[in-house]
Order: structure tokens, then sequence, then C-alpha cells
């Protein structure tokens, strides 16, 4: 796929679904104050021998793509790692639209695979329709299928019978160049942290670099904390319960903070989606403005005309560009990098922080999580950052 600002604008927010699936659920727990004891729940989020499930992830352009196994024999994919969605699916043959999309990995091939079972609707096999923000989409079958990630002791972490989706029809809009498909690792009972079971209580964590691998971990290993960790309110809504919501109170620019209260942006409930399948961050179009004015302010230099509503200046100084702070309620800080927060395309940089349509959910995107290691728990509804060197941490 082409590198351009129009392209890296991805987003990989789920917006509707049709398919047939099994109830199921996420169960919380409470352990918003930790203990030392043997009993805390933090004891029991490890597989039966101690062991914590991990992926490796890797940078693909303006994404980030997990690596996993798929079927018996197993079957690498790469697939974006999106915590705006719940549905794991990556293409399957015979694929009748994947001719455009060419993957790294071989596309998985379901008649070769012992576990593979398609489910059953109607005395014919359950289909699926998903389709996300960008126009993005997948149609295919839902099936149950053994996947299977890494694990610290050593040895594969198995999950027979996971529920996935078999893509026989996908665009290539949107998707990475070498992607197989996206894992969802949203709140919903069909996501891949969902399906790991209560054990694991929903507890994972990434840091993502734009250059090299990292990890994605699962369970107790997936901890956040210690010096420099703050750590952000979640919060579920039930219009959208398979979303991790923040609650932005304010930004900084430079030394001016730009509070959310006294515009529609604010609330004491979420008003953003934490969301790595989307590159940018979005909020909106009259925050946004305040926020894009706030940067105008202390700029030397003017504005020029690039890629539409984007503040972009011609200039190759990154440092010359105003520090800017996200305040999440709970107490979290977020002071972001300039890498995080300008992007520079031929000799002009440009505010990675865009003004959402409003239809549009605000989201705090990938770019601005660059170099943060990310924890999420949804049984104490916190999220922790702590910074972090994340090209190194695993080096």
């Amino acid at each position: 796929m082409a590198l351009s600002l129009r392209i890296i604008i991805t987003s990989f927010l789920f917006i509707t679904a049709t398919a047939s699936s099994p109830p199921g659920g996420f169960t919380v727990g409470l352990f918003h104050r930790r203990s030392n004891s043997s009993s805390s729940p933090l004891s029991r989020t490890s597989d039966d021998d101690g062991s914590s499930p991990y992926a490796d992830t890797v940078f693909a352009t303006s994404a980030y793509l997990m690596k996993l196994q798929i079927g018996t024999p197993p079957v690498e994919i790469e697939a974006i790692l999106d915590t705006g969605s719940d549905l794991i699916w990556t293409q399957c043959l015979p694929c009748v639209n994947c001719d455009d999309h060419q993957q790294a990995p071989t596309v998985f091939d379901p008649s070769k695979s012992s576990s593979y079972k398609a489910k059953i609707c109607d005395d014919g096999p359950c289909p699926y329709t998903i389709t996300y923000a960008d126009q993005t989409y997948s149609v295919g079958t839902l099936a149950t299928e053994t996947v299977t990630v890494k694990s610290t002791s050593g040895q594969p972490f198995v999950m027979p019978e996971t529920s996935i989706g078999c893509g026989h029809n996908n665009t290539a809009q949107g998707l990475i160049s070498n992607s197989s498909g996206i894992v969802g690792l949203g709140l919903g009972s069909s996501s891949l942290i969902s399906q790991m079971g209560e054990i694991f209580l929903g507890l994972f964590s990434y840091c993502l670099s734009g250059q090299g691998t990292s990890k994605i971990n699962f369970g107790g290993n997936a901890i956040v904390s210690g010096d420099g960790t703050v750590a952000a309110d979640m919060f579920r809504k039930p219009d959208n319960p398979g979303f991790y919501y923040l609650n932005l109170d304010a930004v900084s620019v430079g030394d001016n903070r730009v509070e959310t209260l006294g515009t529609p942006f604010h609330a004491s409930d979420g008003n953003i989606i934490i969301d790595s399948g989307t590159t940018l961050t979005y909020f909106p179009e009259s925050y946004c403005k305040k926020v894009k004015q706030a940067v105008e302010n202390v700029m030397p230099e003017d504005r020029v005309d690039f890629m539409g509503d984007m503040l972009c200046y011609h200039s190759d100084n990154i440092e010359m560009y105003p520090s800017i702070t996200l305040h999440f309620s709970g107490g979290a800080d977020l002071v972001l990098e300039k890498y995080n927060t300008y992007m520079s395309q031929g000799g002009v940089y440009c505010l990675a922080i865009m003004c959402a349509d409003p239809i549009q959910d605000p989201i705090f995107g990938n770019r601005a999580q660059n170099n943060l290691l990310v924890g999420y728990d949804p049984s104490s509804l916190l999220i922790s950052f702590k910074a972090t060197d994340c090209s190194s941490l695993w080096s």
C-alpha cells in the first residue's frame, strides 16, 4: 500500500457485524486495591503452569501486526492488533476478493486444518459481515478453530475451539499490505482476550514502537506498574459495550491548558475511545479547533495548506513545535513525545490530531500511544501508561 497522509489515516473501529455466535460475556472481578496475598485475583492470571501468554508484534506503516497461529497443523498469520473491535478474522481460501491484497504469509486454507469447524446456522454455515469506519469489510463464515500464541514457559498457549471469522471476500482498503486480517481485542465476547477465559481477567498490555518488534502480554505478566506509571479511569458504555473509553479532561499545548469543560466534548463517564487500530487521534470539531488554535498561537511559522484541514508547517525542525499533554480522569497526565503528536511528509510537519466527523467517535490513536507501555485492566476499570523505550524493551 502506498504511504501517504491520506492512507495513514486509517480506522479499524467496528461499526456493524451480522453474525450468529454462541452467547458469552466478560466477567468482572473487583480488586481495585491490589493485595500481596496469594488469594489476590492477580495470582490466578496465568495458565496452570504459572506462565503467561504473549505474542510478537511488528510495526507496519501505520498499524501494528500481531503474530499468532491458527489451525492444525498451525499456520502463522500476521493480523492488525485492534482494541477497537472484537472479531478475530483472517483471509481464507477460497478467497473471491483477495487478489489486490497480497499478504506476506500464506492465505489460510481451512480444508487443510483438522481442527477447523464451520458454525452451523439454519442447516448451513453461519455467515458474517463486518464493516469498519474506513469502509474496510470482511465477508465470510464463522467457525471455531485452534488459535495458538507463545507463553513465558516456552510452551505454546493453545486455545481450542476459538471463534473466528474466515474471510472469503475482503477489501484491501485500510488493510496493511502484508496483514492477514484483524485481531479484535475489545470487550465483546468474540475478542481474543475475552476468549482466553475469565482466569486472565481481561488483562493485557502492549508497547508500540515505530521500529522493530515488540510484544503484547496477557494475564499476570501484563500488569503495568512501577515508577512513572499513571492510571486513567476506564469506562464502559451500554450503547457501545465493546469499546474501552477514557475521559479526557483537558489538553495542554505547552503551558496553555485547553479544558473540555464548557464544550460539548466534556463528560464524566468517558468521552474518547482508546484504539490501537486507528493511527491518528481524533477530537470533536469544536474542541479540535481550540487545540489547533493553541498550537497556532505559539508557532513562529505561518501555516501552510496541506492535506485538507490538517494543521501543517514547512519546517524540518520538530523541536520548534509545542509539547502536548493529555489529561485523563483518574490522574493520568501523559506528556507526549513530539513523534506522538507531529508527523512529517515531504518537508512538512503536521499535527497528528484530526477533527472528527460529527458521526465519528473521538479516538486516542496508536501514534499517540507510541513508546508508552499501555496496560488494560477491565476488572479494575483502569488503563495504565508508562513511558518506555518500546524498541529496546524486549531486545
